[in-house]
């Protein structure tokens, strides 16, 4: 396993996925290549791709692009998409498999890059389901300087058992250790309720089995009202739960932008004091979109995987890759199969 450097952060990035592919990752490509010291392996056609990047001012030093005649449509079954194995989204997970490149990053179709990198790329050893892991943003926490903290699994799972909650908590952690430099992330298990007989019997065990474990800093339940207010550092919930919760935090700064116009338009005195907090208002949609902070990662593989927003543009793309550069320097996949190995002593 790649234990991270400066030498070997090669990200391998779907050029042909996302809904604004591939102009937005030409240029997010073309612009890290000038800016950082990642080396980006670029896939898709190679016909549109190198006399685009020529146009673009790329440092070809730093970019490889890889021909993939083949792409994977956004609204494509994930099945079909996973058969084939001339899209951009297999050649791509394919040159992570075989340690061309150290991470994959893609704005393409969620569920194909789950099942081509469950095809492509091995499981932590002790993973039975890996899981998506988003980054969302909170209020302050004094124990934390990360203005984001991470939710999981968001999608990745339709049903999942107590010892996959436990699993996901262990990765979580792991991964919130390295990437936001806290010791010990907290830990919650979103529920309907604080107290640890609230909920089904699927959050109940998950509850008995997370104040168990050794390493976790395990904080109990919390609620969704809790979950923007920054209650803990990792949240753990099954998939379809944690799916809304996400999208419903995603709108949050369209709504409030929106409200910022309604009132706008209803009486002179608003507008001067929307005016006067413009700043404000522009710094905490800023804060909540979800551009600030790249993609999310599939937890569970080994190798970092990054899945990011489908309508992501040039700079959404850019810290998305930069994200996946950091946790292979930082040995994220390392750090999480210690923390499974312990678990399972």
């Amino acid at each position: 396993m790649n234990r991270g450097g400066q030498s070997t952060r090669t990200i391998a990035f779907d050029a042909m996925g996302g809904d604004f592919a591939p102009d937005a990752p030409l240029r997010a490509a073309a612009s890290l290549s000038r800016s950082t010291d990642i080396r980006v392996l670029l896939v898709g056609d190679a016909r549109r791709l190198e006399p685009a990047l020529a146009r673009l001012g790329a440092n070809a030093a730093r970019i490889e692009v890889i021909h993939a005649p083949g792409a994977v449509a956004m609204d494509e079954h994930p099945a079909h998409a996973a058969e084939r194995p001339d899209t951009s989204l297999a050649v791509a997970a394919r040159a992570v498999a075989e340690g061309r490149a150290q991470a994959l990053v893609s704005a393409g179709n969620s569920g194909a890059l789950l099942l081509v990198a469950a095809r492509a790329i091995p499981r932590l050893p002790g993973v039975r389901r890996t899981a998506f892991a988003a980054v969302y943003p909170t209020l302050p926490r004094p124990h934390n300087p990360d203005p984001f903290a991470l939710l999981l699994d968001v999608g990745a799972n339709l049903h999942c058992t107590a010892e996959d909650l436990l699993d996901f908590a262990t990765m979580g952690s792991a991964y919130a250790a390295r990437i936001s430099k806290v010791t010990h992330p907290s830990v919650g298990l979103l529920n309907i309720g604080e107290e640890a007989y609230k909920g089904d019997e699927l959050l109940r065990t998950a509850h008995a089995l997370l104040a168990n474990a050794k390493g976790l800093s395990f904080r109990g339940n919390v609620e969704g009202k809790d979950v923007p207010l920054g209650a803990v550092d990792v949240v753990v919930c099954p998939g379809v739960i944690g799916n809304v919760v996400l999208k419903l935090l995603e709108s949050m700064g369209d709504v409030l932008m929106a409200m910022g116009d309604a009132v706008y338009r209803e009486r002179l005195r608003w507008r001067a004091g929307r005016f006067l907090l413009r700043d404000g208002l522009a710094r905490v949609s800023n804060l909540l979109d979800y551009a600030s902070y790249g993609g999310a990662p599939i937890l569970g593989f080994e190798r970092i995987v990054i899945k990011a927003h489908g309508r992501s543009r040039e700079r959404a793309l850019e810290n998305a890759v930069k994200v996946a550069a950091k946790a292979v320097r930082d040995d994220v996949c390392g750090a999480i199969a210690a923390e499974l190995a312990a678990l399972a002593k």
